[in-house]
Parts: C-alpha cells; sequence; structure tokens
C-alpha cells in the first residue's frame, strides 16, 4: 500500500497506541525516515532493547577488557563493541594502551588469526541476537574440527523472545504491540512468538514496511480471534524460522538466564556452551568472574531499552553524552536509540 494511504489510514485510527519497535534497524529507520513526525498524535512509537551492544550489561563488558588485558591475547569484536564504556575503560582505550583489540567483520575471521598466530589466544567478545549467534555456532563447529584450541568465545548472547515476555510482564512498562524484528525473525520465525497476549507484526526495513505494519497492529487491536503475530515481512520470514540455522545454533548452546542492561536478569534468554563444547567458553578457560557492575551516573539507558524513556527524556542526552563522547551504549551503537535519535532527531 503507497505510504499515502498508510498515513490516511492511521490518521483514522481511533485508539491510543504505545507500539514498541523491539530492533534496532527499524529504530534507525523510523528515525531516518521521520516516521514518527508522520503518525497521528494518538499513536506513539518507543524503542526497545533491541540493540545487541546496547542490552549487553556492564559487568559482561568490564569482564571483555579485563581478558584484553591478559598478555598474548587478542581480543576480536564486531565495530560497534570497542567504544562502549566500561566501569573506568573501555576497549578502545585499552587499545591505546598497548592491548590487541581487533575489530573483524565476521568470526571466521578470528579462526584467521588464530591460525596465523597459534602463541596468542584469540577471544571473540559473542555479543548478538538470534541473527549472529548462529554464524558464530558455525564458526565454534569450525574451530573444534580444525583443532584451533587457541580460539574461544565470551557468551554474551541474548534471546529476543524471552525479553519481549518479561517487559509485557513489567508493572512500570505499557506496551500495546510489537513491531517485531525482522532479521531475528527470519532465524526463529513467527512461531516463535505465540506467546504474545498484544499484537505484534514483523516487519521489514522500508518505511513503507513499517507504516504497514503499524496499520496491521491498529487492526488487530480489540479484534476479535485474531492471530497473536503477522508476517508483514513474508518475502523473508516464515512461521517456522530457519531450522537448518537453530539446528547449529542449538547443537553449540543451550538457553541459560542471562543479564540485560536496565532489564535485569531473565530466565531463559541467554545462551551458554553445552558441555562438550565448554572448551571455547573463554570466561571458563580463563577463570573470569562477573563482578557487580553499577551503570554509569545519569545515564538513561536501562530505561530506554525498557521503552520506559525516549532519548531526549535522559538529562545527559546531547549535553554529556554525544557520539564523539559516550556515556551510555545507546550512544555508542550503531543501531542504539541515542545515536539514532541525535542523528535524526525526534522524528
Amino acid at each position: 500500500m503507497p505510504q499515502k494511504k498508510l498515513l490516511n489510514f492511521l490518521k483514522d485510527c481511533k485508539h491510543s497506541l504505545i507500539l514498541m519497535e523491539v530492533c534496532g534497524t527499524h529504530t534507525v529507520a523510523i528515525s531516518k525516515n521521520g516516521l514518527r513526525s508522520l503518525l497521528p498524535p494518538n499513536i506513539r512509537l518507543f524503542s526497545g532493547p533491541g540493540c545487541p551492544v546496547c542490552v549487553t550489561p556492564q559487568a559482561e563488558i568490564d569482564a571483555s577488557i579485563e581478558l584484553a588485558k591478559r598478555p598474548k591475547t587478542i581480543i576480536t569484536t564486531f565495530g560497534d563493541m570497542i567504544r562502549v564504556p566500561g566501569t573506568r575503560t573501555s576497549l578502545e582505550k585499552e587499545k591505546a594502551e598497548g592491548s590487541d583489540v581487533r575489530v573483524v567483520y565476521s568470526p571466521l575471521d578470528c579462526l584467521d588469526i588464530a591460525k596465523k598466530e597459534p602463541e596468542k589466544e584469540i577471544v571473540f567478545i559473542g555479543v548478538g541476537f538470534e541473527t549472529t549467534s548462529p554464524a558464530i555456532a558455525a564458526t565454534v563447529l569450525k574451530a573444534k574440527e580444525e583443532k584451533a584450541h587457541n580460539f574461544s568465545v565470551i557468551p554474551a548472547f541474548k534471546l529476543i523472545p524471552p525479553a519481549l515476555q518479561a517487559l509485557t510482564g513489567a508493572k512500570d512498562v505499557r506496551v500495546d504491540g510489537f513491531i517485531l524484528p525482522g532479521h531475528v525473525s527470519t532465524i526463529i520465525g513467527a512461531d516463535a512468538y505465540g506467546f504474545l497476549e498484544i499484537p505484534g507484526v514483523i516487519a521489514g526495513f522500508e518505511a513503507e514496511d513499517i507504516l504497514e505494519a503499524i496499520r496491521m497492529i491498529a487492526k488487530l487491536i480489540g479484534a476479535r480471534n485474531r492471530p497473536p503475530v503477522q508476517i508483514q515481512y513474508k518475502s523473508v520470514v516464515k512461521p517456522e524460522g530457519n531450522p537448518a540455522a537453530l539446528k547449529v545454533l542449538y547443537e553449540v548452546f543451550e538457553p541459560s538466564d542471562s543479564n540485560w542492561r536496565g532489564i535485569g536478569t531473565i530466565k531463559g534468554s541467554g545462551l551458554v556452551f553445552r558441555d562438550k563444547y565448554r572448551d571455547f567458553d573463554a570466561l571458563k578457560k580463563f577463570d573470569v568472574k562477573m563482578r557487580s557492575a553499577k551503570e554509569p551516573a545519569g545515564c538513561s539507558c536501562g530505561s530506554i531499552l525498557k521503552g520506559v524513556k525516549t532519548p531526549p527524556e535522559c538529562k545527559l542526552f546531547g549535553k554529556k553524552c554525544t557520539p564523539e563522547y559516550p556515556v551510555g551504549p545507546c550512544m555508542v551503537s550503531s543501531e542504539g536509540a541515542c545515536s539514532a535519535y541525535y542523528k535524526y532527531g525526534n522524528n
């Protein structure tokens, strides 16, 4: 449906809706296309816990930094993690001080480094949702096959469905419907959201895709015998997801309780190594202990990730916290809500 028709439909919507876009890529697309400013005032969009870098708690970042200080150790990570502030320092600062921290574009790059530098330990920071974790699981399988004993992973993975279940049960969170993530849903499928008691639509990433998803949610509000979840992103997402990717993922990992920044510990929302792959667990291999860590003073990333606040409601936003001098991870990551609001405005 053309964008003009979609907006006309939404302007006639009589419901007062608070919707949460779960995916960080959706957050960026909404901001970049100014969709908030196009919607009627009775339909409000809040960002959710859809940025994997942002939801990684301070303690896991500190553990990564601790490992970076070990001699003969190379820390490998995707780009955004390097600038996320830990309690006292960051991987970027440790790199400047002489630690060997490298940005990679695929976890398989780590195996190449492991082969070229067998005298060193190669540790990959395993941050990501169901979109990323199957590729890392496949890398672990390859490492085991190739006997790459100097490669290991910090298992900081997160699973989206348990987080949404936790948010819908939280007393301080109001959500009337979810714009569900396209990438994650490609792997887990629409059936994975069968527990939802509020409407959810899996959306693509063009402006029209997101507006169409909002229209579909609005139609579901109050409808009788509605399906729990609908798919707008039908060209990619199937009800069953990607069984091959899920098979690889759960061959290597199994669900565990996990701590999310701003939300706390959520049952079954993380992944740990199964026993037969425990040798690749960097935290156990190097006996790294998770220590409690406080969030940066004044930072509202936790509330923003729960959809309780928008970035401009944080008193540090655009003042003490900017992309050049970030205080919290939501300003660092390219998928972070604060970064998107700062770059494109409150639109």
